[in-house]
């Protein structure tokens, strides 16, 4: 008689949680109040950023991340946006770049310095205007250099090129109400969105066509969201017309049914879905509540399956998931979040139980690197390529960044690509930045100079002490000593 295994096999089945002690955790942050579901906290190798409570204007905070502790009430800020900040997002290609979206109908792209913040942002490095109510999503295009989206309240998606602060593409046909979120795919050739409309819609972009659409994907009224994953399917959070809340699994070939459909409780936060393409495994937090579910979503039947949830005492107000680089390869953690209090920052790591010190490459494929595998005119002309991966087994090591230079050109005389209707964006003055990178290169070039000086200075020091020393040597040998 044989026994059908009842247990599903999978190497993420055990992946737990745990926060880390009180010492690493980033105390007396005021996290903003503002009304809106994004996940006000955005992470990097390098940096954690979140949005805070501003008086007059809107301001968020970046730290370093080895910044533990409490933060002093007089912490500088990046703080040049006159209404609450809504969004942001790290890019992906240079870890000192950051984006944020604001109620003051701009987006804004911010020079981080090397070593972190010694005194309030004000001046971005370039301003994008082209919405006409508040920006709520701001998102980097996954692997081409300097391409930006952001989505307002107009329900208008642009696309910018902030490398020449100008506007690639508009899109203001596609969503007759507010957008909820914008999710890239893979390659970057395609997004999906949701809408209050209850439709999810995968575009073109660059053509501005619907590709496809699936209308009441989630019946409820409540906010939906929607994300890529690496195959090209789409994951989507949602209510259920009884308010119950639910996860579902598309094909975009075919959208009149999901794949999976799942429902999990009744609170009514909004779900958000944090999706790692290596491992397959989707983790949702929803606002408000205390916890953290995590999926693996495979090719076989239900395609989506349950594997744990992490579970602690307080509520949280917002999260931010660290780039698979920024992970520490040699404690098998495959993911690590930034859980917002209402006055602290507390990171939870997630990790796969392993005997074995050594390197897990089950548990660690090749990951998109920081490194973009298109500019942005190649993307423009309808070029498309994937990230470009990187090994983590000599646990990554970041290489030097470089400062985002923005080149303006004669909007008169610059052809546009076809089919890409454009307003000529307002561009902030980046003079003052050019002339302060260009003075930081100066300066980098000058103890360069001094360090090779000082090097020869040693080596020609050192060659004349060899020949005293051969000398005496010689006199020794010879018996003339």
């Amino acid at each position: 008689m044989s026994f059908r295994k009842v247990v599903r096999q999978s190497k993420f089945r055990h992946v737990f949680g745990q926060p880390v002690k009180n010492d690493q955790c980033y105390e007396d942050i005021r996290v903003s109040r503002v009304t809106w579901d994004s996940t006000f906290c955005a992470v990097n190798p390098k940096f954690l950023a979140v949005i805070v409570e501003a008086s007059g204007g809107g301001a968020f905070l970046v730290l370093p991340l080895s910044k533990t502790g409490r933060i002093d009430k007089a912490y500088p800020t990046v703080c040049g946006h006159t209404g609450p900040v809504l969004d942001i997002d790290w890019c992906p290609h240079n870890d000192e770049v950051i984006a944020s979206g604001s109620e003051d109908c701009t987006v804004m792209v911010w020079q981080i310095p090397e070593n972190g913040l010694a005194s309030p942002l004000t001046e971005p490095v370039v301003v994008l205007e082209g919405h006409t109510k508040r920006v709520g999503i701001v998102t980097w295009h996954p692997t081409a250099r300097n391409v930006l989206l952001s989505a307002g309240c107009d329900n208008v998606v642009l696309i910018w090129n902030v490398g020449t602060a100008e506007e690639l593409y508009r899109l203001d046909t596609l969503h007759p109400d507010l957008i909820y979120n914008i999710s890239w795919n893979r390659n970057g050739s395609l997004f999906c969105s949701a809408c209050k409309d209850k439709s999810v819609r995968i575009i073109d972009p660059r053509r501005g066509t619907l590709v496809a659409e699936r209308e009441k994907a989630h019946e409820g009224a409540r906010p939906m969201r929607a994300i890529f994953l690496a195959d090209g399917k789409v994951f989507t959070t949602g209510f259920s017309r009884m308010s119950e809340r639910q996860l579902a699994l598309w094909d975009p070939e075919n959208l009149e049914e999901p794949m999976a459909l799942q429902e999990l409780d009744s609170s009514n936060g909004a779900l958000l879905p944090f999706y790692d393409p290596d491992t397959g495994v989707v983790y949702v937090c929803g606002k408000g509540d205390s916890s953290i579910r995590y999926f693996e979503i495979t090719d076989e039947p239900p395609y989506v399956h349950f594997l744990n949830t992490f579970t602690s005492k307080e509520p949280q107000r917002g999260m931010g998931s660290m780039p698979k680089r920024g992970l520490e390869v040699s404690k098998c953690e495959i993911a690590r979040f930034y859980k917002l209090h209402e006055r602290k920052c507390e990171p939870i790591v997630m990790t796969v139980p392993r005997k074995s010190d050594l390197f897990q490459d089950d548990l660690y494929p090749d990951t998109a690197g920081p490194e973009a595998a298109l500019e942005a005119e190649e993307w423009v002309s309808g070029r498309d390529a994937s990230p470009i991966l990187i090994s983590l087994r000599e646990a990554y090591v970041p290489s030097k960044q470089r400062d985002l230079k923005v080149s303006r050109r004669n909007v008169l005389s610059d052809s546009r690509p076809a089919g890409a209707p454009t307003s000529p964006a307002t561009i902030a003055d980046t003079a003052p930045s050019s002339i302060l990178a260009r003075a930081g290169e100066a300066g980098k070039l000058e103890e360069v100079v001094q360090e090779l000086r000082a090097l020869r200075a040693l080596v020609k020091a050192q060659g004349e002490r060899i020949g005293r020393l051969e000398e005496q040597l010689g006199r020794l040998e010879n018996g003339d000593a």
